[in-house]
């Protein structure tokens, strides 16, 4: 069976094509016409086509944060107290209701993956659950709910910090995310696998240099072998300070001794990196994903974005904390960021700026079969109203550029439609939103 839609506009290969018909069938495009006619039946879609949209980078507990931390100023430091004090509050159940509400906020902007850094794994003293990875499936049976695909990023997560004399123990929080030692998580994480699906899969996170000691690094590249591996890097100047210090090096180079760098992997932040980290990127064709929203709301900087690219770096794009769930912002973030730091315009193509929102992100996530709307790949779509307050009057090949989320009309995911008329087939979402995060603040 084959279902038939209709777009005034669509993005294909390289741009915009108009009077576009794309057929569905068994989840997949398997036609795609330009320049062609509506044929009874079809249903016409809204404004402008364009791909799915990739989330690559999501700590999806962190939305329950969202308008209760910018009181008194502070820093990321003062900011992750905050965050320690809401991963005390956690249970499997709970986080599988937040995230449920969390992923359809993003189905609604557009996403049709995500990539979850997770590193919240056990109970508040550090022991088991009788399932080990009962917060990993919980997140794996949110993202199904929510009509969204995930790529689950267990993330090895073992010291307190790092300082001048060397790594530091972990908190009375911490003890949640450590399972002791590289060789302990790839136990857990492989036994996690089986939970693996045609929507969801199972990759690795470092979650930095400062949680992971460098003789614990290769365990975890080991492990990850052909499945997206994602680390956070340089997001502070602190970090890149102490490792200096404790390593004599960035923690780019520190990363790169234990494997890490390729087209697999993902640098995330990537904010503060010399001339070197740079063309590391860029040689090896590893993936950054930029954060922006985050990233300017932690007050963590303007990372080298045009730069990695032209060095031949990819480009793809998170929500991190969801302080906003907005791909779209994120992407123009992208371009207007690079606008500020070197006092010029056009910083990116507009085909970049796409691929870093869709087919870049979804490869760095392990879907290389979604992403473009083209025959074969997953038949994913977004469509994108022209005729709203924010895009009326906007060019369709510019409309990325003017348009946010609540501008998204339909979502399609694996040829199912998610999203229709601006609405989630779970309902209110902004209800489900609240019912979640209220009762963790009480």
């Amino acid at each position: 069976m084959t279902t038939a839609y209709w777009a005034g506009h669509a993005w294909l290969d390289g741009g915009v094509a108009e009077r576009v018909r794309l057929v569905a069938g068994g989840g997949r495009w398997v036609r795609v016409e330009r320049d062609a006619p509506v044929v009874e039946g079809d249903q016409r879609l809204p404004g402008l086509v364009l791909p799915g949209f990739a989330n690559t980078h999501s700590h999806a507990f962190h939305r329950a944060l969202r308008g209760r931390t910018h009181d008194g100023g502070g820093t990321f430091w003062t900011w992750r107290e905050r965050m320690y004090a809401l991963a005390r509050m956690l249970e499997p159940e709970s986080y599988q209701r937040l995230a449920t509400a969390v992923y359809a906020e993003m189905a609604l902007a557009g996403v049709t993956s995500v990539g979850e850094f997770h590193y919240l794994h056990h109970r508040l003293d550090g022991s088991g659950y009788a399932d080990e990875n009962a917060f990993g499936r919980a997140l794996i049976a949110a993202a199904g709910a929510a009509g969204i695909r995930i790529t689950l990023l267990d993330a090895c997560y073992l010291s307190g910090g790092l300082g001048a004399a060397g790594y530091l123990g972990l908190d009375d929080v911490q003890r949640r995310f450590s399972d002791g030692s590289a060789a302990r998580w790839r136990q857990r994480v492989s036994a996690l696998t089986i939970a693996e699906s045609d929507t969801a899969r199972i990759g690795a996170a470092i979650h930095s240099v400062r949680a992971v000691p460098a003789d614990q690094l290769a365990e975890v590249v080991s492990w990850a072998r052909q499945r997206p591996l994602h680390a956070h890097v340089s997001e502070q100047p602190a970090e890149n300070e102490a490792t200096l210090a404790a390593h004599g090096c960035t923690p780019t180079e520190l990363l790169a001794r234990s494997g890490f760098l390729g087209p697999l992997h993902t640098a995330v932040h990537a904010t503060h990196l010399s001339a070197s980290d740079i063309r590391r990127y860029g040689d090896t064709a590893t993936n950054i994903s930029f954060c922006p929203t985050t990233e300017r709301d932690l007050a963590d900087g303007i990372g080298p974005a045009s730069e990695l690219s032209a060095a031949g770096a990819r480009l793809t794009l998170g929500s991190d904390q969801n302080a906003m769930v907005d791909l779209l912002e994120e992407v123009r973030a992208l371009e207007m960021n690079d606008r500020l730091a070197s006092l010029r315009r056009g910083r990116f193509p507009l085909p970049a700026l796409v691929d870093s929102l869709t087919a870049a992100g979804h490869a760095s996530l392990g879907w290389s079969d979604t992403g473009r709307l083209a025959v074969g790949q997953r038949a994913d779509l977004v469509a994108l109203r022209l005729d709203t307050v924010r895009t009326a009057g906007a060019l369709p090949e510019q409309a990325i550029l003017a348009a946010g989320a609540t501008d998204v009309d339909t979502v399609l995911v694996d040829g199912r439609v998610v999203v229709s008329g601006g609405r989630h087939v779970l309902g209110d979402i902004g209800a489900l939103l609240r019912e979640a995060i209220e009762p963790l603040w009480r």
